[in-house]
């Protein structure tokens, strides 16, 4: 589904884990990372499309996370020519995006880049929030800043939250220690 000025709409996932780190994918057989992200089917809403990627792409569904905000508009980027299928009708230029904060619930060991018979992703980790615009690829870094400045008031209400859990949790029994290391998914 291409909408009339050439763009599809798509769903961006950004998955948060209580120390307010984000889930950074690689793609399969790629050193390329990026956010999970799908097209909208035209019987889909964004929301359903949200949950029908969460679980193909990462193996997660709609009870192991919390949906915290989502952009209030469609954010948009433009394909690099070379990428353009100009054979195809209707050509599509682009994609527009509705973009999904969501905080981790389950516990991490549930992330699954092979729930599919044709995963996207081969690995994943925990990241810092500001950390993806340096890395993604130059087409998609100003929506991913676009996305990341407008939903970062939020992630900093579940970071507060999660150092005010671990705070209370480290005065009934011994906090693990922090070395700043993070938990990795890649083989």
């Amino acid at each position: 589904m291409i909408d009339a000025d050439g763009f599809r709409p798509n769903v961006g996932i950004i998955i948060a884990n209580a120390q307010g780190q984000l889930l950074w994918a690689r793609r399969v057989g790629q050193n390329a990372w990026q956010f999970p992200q799908g097209g909208i089917k035209s019987s889909e809403t964004p929301h359903q499309a949200l949950f029908r990627e969460l679980h193909e792409e990462i193996g997660l569904t709609a009870n192991d996370v919390d949906i915290v905000a989502c952009t209030r508009g469609w954010l948009r980027y433009r394909l690099p020519r070379r990428m353009i299928r100009t054979h195809a009708r209707p050509v599509c230029i682009g994609q527009k995006q509705k973009w999904f904060l969501l905080q981790i619930r389950c516990q991490e060991s549930q992330i699954c880049m092979t729930a599919t018979p044709k995963p996207e992703f081969d690995g994943w980790r925990w990241v810092s929030y500001w950390y993806p615009l340096g890395q993604v690829v130059p087409f998609k870094r100003e929506v991913y800043r676009r996305a990341l400045r407008e939903l970062s008031p939020r992630l900093q209400r579940i970071a507060l939250e999660g150092d005010s859990a671990l705070t209370e949790s480290s005065a009934t029994s011994q906090a693990p220690s922090s070395d700043g290391s993070s938990r990795s998914g890649e083989p």
